[in-house]
């Protein structure tokens, strides 16, 4: 458990103090606190307040256009193509929501059209030309946008496409382009690069799919006011500070406060902008006398701005043109927050203004997170691997992230790397761009210093170095026992780069999601033990691949089954779980694997296991299939059927296992 830190404070008899000065503000109230873990689309959009509640039964993934050998070729971008000729890159089956969309391609190529469909429909809902995002309801600024970016050495320009349009759906989804989405003759002009961002969920009881005519007006005001506090209320109280100097190596506390209450804005202002400040001056903040601080990190890094008082304004934190340094994430607390200035330079600091905003706290704490980072990652360079910047242990989503990249020589590129997620030990990345700048949804690089969108952005010098912020709002990242963050150095860790960074999440210490069995094909006794079998023109494939990621290096040998009739086998799981998770082995040489799940004889039918993309070359894969309390509460084990789903009018056997691990969600 955390402990009290009230008895540090006594010794900073070098702190400088001032009174509280509290105030009342005449803003209109915003929403109350609902508590519901379940908000998508809209709703979880325009909820600010919602942020700290942690979410249940819901799963983040990316589908894009990575380089399958592993190398820097990411603008390949097709799942397969449709009876009707048109080019699928998105396809899911199940209850979802889509978040986020980019794609960049030349503009003197041809012209891509984008055909959304909907829970199994034959005809498009919606139809869309790259030049009209940004001007065609509801893709419009500032909610989607297309803006020209460079020449590229005389191949470009380039155009950029990207959407943060909400389009949630019950059944599933599928996104189809008229051309293919490719690049391999770059002097053609080319380039498929892109990504979709998007949640998905073991239940469509409370989903509305996606008609195009839905209400966006409360997001487009707020993506309007960015830089401005959204979470002010008539009964907000405000403590501030007026001009502070910090010696060398002090501190200077900004908040003592006792009892409960939800901190929702920091404002910093320094007369003087000198750039060591946003490195050497740190921020620390406790929530609830823990004993390590929940945030710790210097101030450029609470404000995504690391390279020079740069004009970064993003929707909850930034550099405001006035001159302020803000965040306003909320940040609850239940019986005592503490925050401190630290001057870790080797000059004294001078903090003109402070002001801290405080509401009153209305969340149940038992299902909410406390805001905090991960340990800042000091630059350094990790040669031959990513740049591990954070990894969270315990539960939680995470919500932004900050990364700062400083190349060995100038007028280097330096944008090349992917960031790469793993959730939950997944060995297979959740989370994979295609490029740095391509994570905060922006295309070729870092141009211009400072280009920003309320959801993400850069500040630095183009190219080298650079700093980017990525804010997952609607599209946060949840996670029930752990999540890594990592960031390639170069095209495939061939360069020399040094990162530095952290990422922010609301979390706790426990873990929701616990392992309580594997099957193991490999392995002839634990085929006995699970009564596992197969059938149906049954065979097996020896296979030495690897997987996508980091490690896609490190050969892995063992034995895949195929079949076209059924597997079975039992499984032990917790009796007080609240649904449990199959975690599968498989080999993903072919596309559009799919099949029935059953449990203990019952199908389940809000989604089926499906699997659209696939790998021929790095073919080992690890994807998730969540089964809902309602098949599994209060049991200790369940049998398990698997029923493959082949292709229409093809007697292909894509599905294979290799293998199954098994958890419990116990919370």
């Amino acid at each position: 458990m955390k402990k009290s830190l009230s008895h540090l404070l006594i010794i900073y008899c070098i702190i400088l103090s001032s009174p509280t000065i509290f105030a009342k503000h005449n803003i209109m109230p915003i929403d109350t606190i609902s508590n519901n873990s379940n908000l998508y689309g809209i709703n979880r959009m325009t909820d600010i307040t919602s942020l700290p509640i942690l979410d249940t039964n819901t799963r983040v993934h990316y589908e894009g256009s990575i380089d399958k050998q592993g190398k820097n070729a990411d603008w390949n971008w097709s799942l397969y193509q449709d009876k009707k000729g048109e080019w699928v890159i998105f396809d899911v089956k199940g209850p979802g929501c889509i978040y986020n969309i980019v794609q960049h391609r030349y503009i003197n190529s041809q012209e891509a059209i984008f055909r959304f469909y909907f829970d199994d429909e034959e005809t498009p809902r919606f139809t869309i030309r790259s030049s009209d995002f940004g001007n065609k309801f509801p893709f419009i600024e500032p909610l989607a946008s297309c803006y020209i970016g460079p020449l590229d050495n005389g191949r470009g320009p380039i155009r950029v496409v990207r959407s943060f349009i909400p389009m949630p759906f019950r059944k599933g989804c599928r996104i189809t382009t008229n051309i293919k989405l490719e690049g391999f003759d770059r002097a053609k002009g080319e380039g498929g690069w892109g990504h979709v961002i998007y949640h998905t969920y073991n239940s469509s009881d409370t989903i509305q799919t996606f008609t195009g005519n839905e209400d966006y007006s409360s997001l487009v005001q707020l993506w309007k006011q960015t830089g401005s506090n959204p979470l002010l209320k008539k009964e907000s109280t405000f403590q501030r500070y007026t001009e502070k100097t910090i010696q060398s190596g002090q501190q200077l506390i900004l908040l003592d406060k006792h009892g409960q209450g939800c901190m929702n804005g920091i404002k910093l202002y320094f007369a003087n902008r000198d750039k060591e400040y946003l490195h050497n001056v740190w921020i620390h903040m406790y929530w609830d006398q823990h004993n390590i601080p929940d945030i710790s990190c210097p101030i450029g890094c609470l404000a995504g701005n690391s390279l020079g008082f740069n004009n970064t304004s993003y929707l909850l934190s930034g550099f405001n043109t006035d001159g302020w340094l803000y965040n306003y994430f909320p940040m609850p607390f239940w019986n005592h927050a503490t925050i401190i200035i630290e001057n870790r330079s080797s000059k004294e600091v001078v903090l003109t203004s402070s002001e801290i905003t405080i509401n009153k706290n209305s969340y149940k704490q038992s299902s909410c997170g406390y805001f905090r980072n991960t340990p800042y990652y000091f630059r350094k360079h990790t040669s031959g691997s990513d740049s591990p910047i954070g990894i969270i242990k315990g539960t939680g989503k995470m919500v932004a992230s900050h990364i700062t990249c400083y190349g060995e020589h100038p007028n280097t590129i330096t944008c090349e790397g992917d960031v790469r997620i793993h959730i939950d030990g997944n060995r297979t990345p959740q989370i994979e761009s295609d490029g740095s700048e391509s994570y905060i949804c922006y295309g070729w690089g870092f141009p211009t210093p400072a280009e920003t969108h309320p959801s993400g952005g850069y500040d630095g010098l183009p190219d080298n170095p650079w700093s980017m912020t990525r804010l997952c709002l609607g599209d946060s990242y949840p996670f029930y026992s752990e999540l890594k963050f990592g960031i390639e150095s170069g095209e495939y860790n061939n360069q020399y780069l040094e990162h530095s960074g952290t990422i922010f999440y609301y979390g706790q210490d426990e873990v929701t999601m616990i392992k309580t069995d594997s099957l193991d094909l490999n392995n002839t006794q634990s085929i006995i033990n699970h009564d596992y079998h197969a059938t149906g023109n049954v065979s097996t494939e020896y296979l030495e691949t690897f997987f996508e990621g980091d490690a896609d290096n490190v050969p892995i040998s063992g034995k895949v089954y195929s079949f076209n009739g059924y597997s079975c086998f039992k499984i032990n799981i917790s009796p007080k779980n609240k649904g449990i998770l199959l975690r599968r082995l498989s080999d993903q040489k072919y596309s559009q694997q799919a099949a029935r799940v059953f449990v203990d004889g019952q199908e389940v039918t809000e989604h089926s296991w499906y699997v659209a993309d696939s790998n021929p070359y790095k073919r080992w894969l690890e994807d998730d299939f969540d089964i809902p309390a309602r098949f599994t509460s209060g049991k200790s084990s369940v049998s398990i059927r698997i029923i493959p789903i082949n292709k229409e009018n093809e007697d292909k056997r894509n599905w294979n296992e290799a293998g199954y691990q098994i958890f419990s969600y116990i919370k």
